[in-house]
């Protein structure tokens, strides 16, 4: 079935990159980078989720992000959905970490549960079936509020969101232009989709 393996971070500093993601999340070759110098200002249109188990390991990871040298976006808090935050890391990647759980069930720790990646899109109906013509299967679908992408097995799930919305869950101004500064390694084929997201085969 068709997956993300990985996504690349265009970066404009590749070692002070590698340093941060390996200091904050640990993620290895989930999450690669590569130097671009191609413009780009506000919010990038995309944030990456890392779904973890309970509020401790929340916590810790947004606490490492941060210590690493990441800019706090919205401060870890409870909600009637679970606990969450966000952070802005030195590249200007948003990351969310968050998980549904209300308590600790057992001793904290770092592990990432699920690594998603939420595309802010202009029209998440026409963006959802243009996946699904690339072979993604649709695991939940809310209109055209949300969707999100069936694919056992892959490394990053993908999720559409609403571009505002995006940037709301975030906790940034909407607006922004130039590049994405993302590239998407998969097994769909090398393609640029309805909003300017690449994407690139694994052996890319």
């Amino acid at each position: 079935m068709a997956g993300i393996n990985s996504l690349t971070l265009e970066v404009d500093d590749t070692a002070a990159a590698e340093v941060f993601y390996k200091q904050a999340f640990e993620l290895g070759d989930i999450v690669r980078v590569r130097e671009s110098q191609e413009p780009t200002s506000g919010f990038r249109g995309f944030t990456v989720s890392l779904v973890v188990s309970q509020p401790s390991t929340v916590d810790a990871l947004v606490r490492s992000a941060l210590d690493a040298g990441a800019t706090e976006l919205k401060p870890v808090t409870k909600s009637f959905w679970g606990y969450a935050g966000v952070v802005r890391a030195p590249d200007g990647t948003t990351w969310k970490i968050a998980t549904s759980a209300k308590k600790d069930t057992g001793p904290a720790t770092r592990a990432v549960d699920e690594v998603v990646l939420l595309l802010g899109v202009d029209d998440v109906k026409a963006t959802k079936q243009f996946y699904s013509d690339k072979g993604l299967s649709v695991g939940k679908s809310f209109g055209g509020k949300y969707a999100e992408f069936d694919t056992p097995g892959a490394a990053v799930k993908l999720a559409l969101y609403p571009h505002k919305a995006a940037a709301k869950d975030a906790g940034v101004d909407p607006a922004g232009s130039g590049s994405h500064r993302i590239a998407v390694t998969a097994d769909v084929g090398d393609f640029t989709d309805p909003d300017g997201f690449v994407w690139e085969t694994a052996s890319a």
